[in-house]
């Protein structure tokens, strides 16, 4: 893993409280995490234990109750929702279990979506790059619907990268797709890491897509209960049993 002095994502003390009094929850209790850039995170843990939200609150998707999330330098804390939306648009790219592509757009058009409504242009060797590096070059100009799921899904990650961004988050982004078409999206993220220099978060629940990563964060309560190094899948699995994940 390739490491930087100051982390691209850094938690400091991150509590997320849902209801008052009570009824409160909390769905994250001071959690506390740095994330170095060109790395591979991957986050897990039983139902319920906060993965969803640990992600909202570093995406910027979602302010903790108290603590402070940063990214790039930039803290998001009491920033103004038009300047989150900002930062989110251009530094921050999502993959989702769901696709969410546009029906009507091609695949490319797809891509440099969110360059358009943020009324850029694209660099074209630059798009021409993610496609080729996605393994869409035949297939630009189709829409979703003549696209499979693992292709859809290799237009979701270039449109994340598209506007080169500090770090991608990824929501069980291989949830939806058969065993051998998840892998390799898997193998792809796990390039867009090396190749790229890419910093990458994911939630996943399959601990063999956790093993494609640098370290597993190993979610209970709310809380990071122990971090994980150079993975594998038997004992990611292994963890996630006493977890009772």
């Amino acid at each position: 893993m390739r490491t930087t002095t100051e982390p691209v994502i850094r938690l400091a003390a991150v509590t997320r409280r849902f209801g008052r009094g009570r009824s409160a929850v909390d769905a994250l209790r001071g959690v506390s995490a740095d994330l170095p850039a060109a790395s591979f995170t991957a986050i897990m843990g039983p139902s319920g234990s906060g993965k969803s939200t640990l992600l909202q609150c570093a995406a910027g998707l979602d302010r903790p109750t108290s603590g402070t999330v940063t990214i790039g330098g930039d803290e998001l804390t009491g920033m103004s929702e038009s300047r989150l939306t900002k930062l989110r648009r251009d530094r921050v790219g999502f993959v989702f279990q769901s696709f969410n592509l546009v029906p009507a757009l091609t695949a490319r058009q797809n891509i440099v979506l969110p360059l358009r409504l943020a009324g850029r242009r694209a660099d074209r060797a630059w798009l021409d790059e993610l496609i080729r590096r996605v393994g869409l070059g035949e297939r630009a100009r189709h829409r979703p619907a003549e696209l499979s799921g693992g292709q859809q899904q290799r237009v979701a990650i270039a449109r994340a990268l598209i506007t080169r961004p500090a770090v991608v988050f990824g929501d069980e982004p291989t949830g939806a797709l058969d065993l051998s078409t998840g892998r390799e999206v898997l193998t792809l993220l796990r390039e867009v890491v090396d190749t790229l220099g890419q910093t990458l978060v994911m939630v996943t629940h399959d601990p063999v897509a956790a093993s494609y990563a640098d370290r597993v964060l190993f979610l209970a309560d709310g809380s990071i209960v122990e971090g994980m190094d150079a993975p594998t899948a038997d004992r990611v699995a292994t963890r996630l049993t006493r977890l009772g994940g």
